[in-house]
């Protein structure tokens, strides 16, 4: 997407949504992949935890690839995990489209990217809350993908922590400055209430869980008020 960080401005068509299934049923996996597939969503993010670098366990590559037999929407998998080069390959195994690894998680990154994309893969990277934006300058035109963390990694339903915003508009700046193709994604706390504002600062790729599985309302109904306040956002813009 390109956007103007200055205007703030733009184009509700372009932004992908990608629901995580860490706030889905888990009982009912493949209904939850199809209801989000059936409502026009464009990824599906995959978080994976180890209860090492974050303080949670959640899923393996089986599960990636139970989720890869039930639709062609991409993979988009988020390795919040020590020791990333020992698992990247069976990701990439299990169907991944995308393989993204924390920034903070690996002492040779550049080296980490390459075996990521030498595997066919996207690579990406995410960077924590507290981690400086410095962190990716050195590699911005080797990833695919730029996750900026809203919230502190480790699990579902947090709270969109406000100064994710200016680090935002900030790695807008740095990608578009850098002439890169990265997608820039964000991941916490994404709701109706912010996302377009999150969109205005630069943001293109939106990873939403709770607020696409819910007990509020059905999948369909929550992607669809999210379309429709990314549409206002880019009318009032």
């Amino acid at each position: 997407m390109e956007a103007d960080p200055g205007a703030g401005g733009y184009r509700a068509a372009n932004i992908r949504l990608a629901p995580s299934i860490l706030t889905a049923d888990l009982g009912r996996l493949a209904d939850e992949i199809r209801a989000a597939e059936t409502a026009g969503v464009d990824w599906v993010h995959l978080d994976v935890m180890d209860g090492r670098f974050v303080p949670n366990i959640s899923i393996g590559p089986l599960i990636v690839s139970a989720v890869r037999k039930v639709t062609n929407l991409p993979l988009d998998v988020h390795l919040m995990i020590v020791e990333p080069e020992k698992y990247v390959a069976a990701f990439a195994e299990a169907g991944a489209n995308s393989i993204t690894v924390h920034a903070e998680a690996s002492v040779h990154l550049h080296r980490l990217i390459y075996q990521i994309r030498d595997l066919g893969t996207r690579a990406g990277v995410a960077i924590n809350p507290a981690t400086p934006l410095s962190a990716v300058e050195e590699i911005i035109n080797d990833i695919n993908v730029l996750l900026v963390m809203s919230v502190n990694p480790g699990f579902g339903g947090q709270s969109f922590i406000p100064s994710a915003l200016s680090k935002i508009r900030r790695a807008r700046s740095l990608v578009d400055r850098s002439k890169s193709s990265a997608d820039l994604e964000v991941d916490g706390g994404i709701n109706a209430e912010n996302i377009a504002e999150a969109a205005r600062a630069g943001a293109d790729v939106f990873v939403a869980g709770s607020s696409v599985y819910n007990k509020t309302r059905s999948v369909n109904e929550s992607v669809a008020l999210l379309r429709g306040a990314l549409l206002a956002g880019e009318a009032s813009s």
